[in-house]
């Protein structure tokens, strides 16, 4: 499902559009066997880009998409068991992602593995302003939040950098499988 959730993103533009986290997610971590948390603005992202070499192709393209981003905030946790989050824990983040500034445009359920997907666009009527996705699994939770100017064949060139997974779109980059 991980994979899914990344290749979702893969396909949509994202801009900006700032979302709030629940602060009740931060509870979640005390019960999650395994727990990410990014937090990179503006000013984090262009301080770590500075890290990125202009020498390396991958990451002179990572360091260039870093420059049109706002923000990139990504939660993930995994549970030992089903059943330790509810879905209650994300009333408050799907509140936010209604209309008319937010649509969902992509929603994955599976009543036999559990495992939904939802992916949310933002837009202020002449463009897109901001994505959200969703992935909720019985023992898995991933909310990724990206802000800023990015196209989606983009988004593979970021995998691998700031926290975000590496991940392969057509088979035009190869993944580095120890990272996936």
């Amino acid at each position: 499902m991980r994979i899914a959730c990344w290749l979702l993103i893969a396909l949509l533009p994202a801009v900006a559009q700032e979302l709030k986290l629940p602060p009740g997610l931060d509870k979640l971590a005390d019960k999650a066997t395994e727990t990410v948390d990014v937090t990179m603005d503006q000013s984090l992202l262009q301080l770590a880009s500075k890290f990125l070499s202009d020498k390396d192709p991958d990451e002179a393209r990572a360091k260039k998409l870093v420059a049109g981003l706002k923000g990139v905030y990504v939660r993930s946790f995994q549970f030992e068991h089903p059943g330790e989050y509810d879905q209650s824990d994300l009333t408050m983040l799907r509140a936010q992602l209604k209309p008319p500034v937010w649509q969902r445009i992509v929603g994955v359920r599976s009543k036999k593995d559990g495992e939904n997907a939802e992916v949310f666009l933002a837009s202020d009527g002449n463009s897109v302003t901001g994505l959200a996705v969703i992935c909720a699994d019985p023992k898995e939770l991933t909310i990724v939040h990206i802000i800023g100017q990015i196209k989606p064949e983009d988004l593979r060139d970021l995998g691998g950098n700031f926290g975000i997974p590496k991940f392969e779109i057509g088979g035009s980059h190869k993944s580095d499988s120890k990272e996936e």
